[in-house]
């Protein structure tokens, strides 16, 4: 039994820290694309995040939402359609060095093994933070994909860990 125990501690711990460290996203609005008679509509979806570790940058993440039965029931399947737009919105100021590319939001499109996913890499050379949004499944991602980027200052070098 103890032998068990000491099998799913990591696991365990590795799903608290993934859900600790997920950014919650705060829905700006939404538009109907098609009308279900039973169910939500589809839309557009357009929610705004704050990078975890660069105050004053926000993301704004327009993305498709399956209506229908499957749709309200959470069984739905997402569309890989999503654009990203990342602005200064603030001071910015570095928390910590950043890694060159981190995961910065995710979040389900399926039921199963389909997400929305976020990353921010450092154009170190251009002293400028890149946003990529993509859809990814286990088997078959999508290359559907939206990049903006954030110029940070040249008084203001981005703190970058290698």
């Amino acid at each position: 039994m103890r032998s068990r125990m000491r099998l799913w501690q990591p696991a365990a711990a590795a799903l608290l820290w993934g859900l600790a460290a997920a950014v919650p996203a705060e829905t700006i609005g939404s538009v109907d694309t098609a009308f279900k008679l039973i169910g939500p509509d589809h839309k557009i979806v357009v929610d705004v995040f704050d990078d975890p570790r660069v105050a004053g940058v926000s993301c704004y993440l327009s993305r498709a939402k399956t209506g229908g039965i499957k749709g309200a029931i959470g069984l739905a399947e997402d569309k890989a359609d999503a654009s990203v737009a990342c602005r200064q919105v603030g001071e910015l100021k570095f928390s910590a060095p950043l890694p060159l590319q981190e995961e910065v939001f995710t979040e389900r499109a399926s039921v199963f093994f389909k997400h929305v996913r976020v990353v921010r890499m450092v154009d170190v050379k251009r002293n400028a933070l890149v946003y990529l949004v993509y859809s990814d499944r286990l088997v078959d991602g999508s290359p559907k994909n939206s990049v903006t980027a954030v110029p940070v200052p040249a008084s203001l070098p981005v703190p970058v860990r290698r």
